[in-house]
């Protein structure tokens, strides 16, 4: 099957790069594999010691602190990324891999049980919110009140004050987990050690606003996609089930093809030449993972979707210093859905089918569904 169309071959394969309109300033997106590589390896040139800019759009409207570690440079950046490290190795034990498995398979059991699912919100948005219970190791009901935030913590439904909402309780889990202290996320911040000192509120508070805004949207709509491609594609199902070691490969592919970050920002310290554009000081660039996960130079026929593709060097992930840190996380889930689908349905139909367009002047590109109702067939 061929993949969403790709908006930036042309000006992939004619420069290398696309200017983006994005709240009054025009920002250069390195479009080539090779070339965003080498950008995200460059911190000196391309820094992301820019608070609230590395995100685009930025997001000085919708948060008050620093997102950490994502918005620092080595070697600040290594420091604090180590004291949040073994949380998110967790996805790569079996207790955790099997506390995921028993979330996907009741979560299908009670989808199969239904008539019909809105995926994005009542199958997506749930998986997403209760593994990330399993992932900071928190009661699985706090995932309650964070399904109500909504597919983005701060751009579902109305601007900051969804922000606000997280900001509250995030306050609120610290102060918790500081006179009750745990195994949790929230407690190993509170014990935390950088450099000899504890952590400020605020920078618990920056790990904390990433963990949640970070991976939220990017999970839900690579799953409602992927049960897209499976309702599409019965034949996948038949793929997955021979051979449920498959699902490793097809889970990357999905990565490589259903991005939604399309791309995140850098800040050039000083006046730097990107493909032949000035950025000013204090300029932005991006990295566009997206079209770099369709670079022709890497990826033999980048359009079409092969569940078997390997290698497959994808930067979906990102890369460099700032390789996700929830990546294997993402990995487990979509994973494990995929062996799961596999082994429990004998086929998805699809009722209704909405997507979400990222629309800018200079691109337009699906970036997973607003709303995507599926009747799942129990085999």
């Amino acid at each position: 099957m061929s993949a969403p169309a790709d908006p930036f071959r042309q000006a992939r394969t004619e420069n290398g790069v696309l200017r983006c309109p994005f709240q009054g300033e025009a920002i250069p997106m390195i479009l080539r594999h090779e070339d965003v590589r080498r950008a995200a390896k460059d911190w000196q040139t391309y820094s992301s010691d820019a608070p609230f800019r590395v995100p685009i759009p930025s997001e000085e409207q919708d948060r008050t602190m620093r997102q950490l570690p994502i918005e620092t440079n080595p070697p600040e950046h290594t420091d604090y990324r180590e004291i949040v490290e073994p949380i998110f190795r967790r996805p790569k034990e079996p207790a955790v891999i099997a506390q995921v498995e028993a979330l996907i398979a009741r979560l299908l059991g009670e989808a199969l049980a239904r008539p019909s699912i809105e995926a994005v919100h009542e199958f997506a948005l749930p998986l997403q919110s209760r593994a990330l219970a399993c992932l900071l190791n928190v009661p699985e009901t706090e995932a309650e009140i964070w399904i109500g935030w909504g597919t983005h913590v701060f751009h579902d439904g109305g601007g900051p004050t969804k922000g606000g909402a997280l900001e509250a309780y995030l306050h609120g889990a610290f102060d918790r987990a500081a006179a009750s202290p745990g195994e949790d996320f929230f407690s190993v911040l509170t014990r935390a050690q950088f450099r000899g000192r504890p952590l400020t509120r605020e920078e618990m508070m920056g790990f904390g606003n990433l963990a949640f805004a970070g991976g939220r949207d990017t999970i839900i709509y690579t799953v409602a996609s992927v049960l897209h491609y499976l309702g599409e594609n019965p034949a996948a199902l038949d793929y997955l089930r021979a051979e449920p070691a498959r699902a490793v490969h097809a889970a990357e592919e999905f990565f490589r093809v259903f991005m939604p970050l399309t791309h995140i920002g850098r800040v050039c310290p000083v006046e730097t030449k990107v493909h032949g554009e000035t950025v000013p000081p204090g300029g932005r660039v991006s990295l566009g993972w997206a079209s770099a996960n369709r670079d022709a130079a890497v990826f033999p026929a980048p359009d079409e979707i092969r569940l078997d593709r390997k290698p497959n060097p994808h930067l979906a992930f990102g890369f460099g210093a700032h390789l996700c840190l929830g990546a294997a996380h993402a990995r487990l889930l979509v994973r494990t859905l995929l062996q799961l689908c596999a082994a429990r349905l004998a086929r998805i139909e699809i009722i209704e089918a909405r997507e979400r367009v990222e629309r800018n002047p200079a691109y337009q590109r699906p970036v997973g569904f607003e709303a995507l109702v599926l009747r799942l067939v129990p085999r």
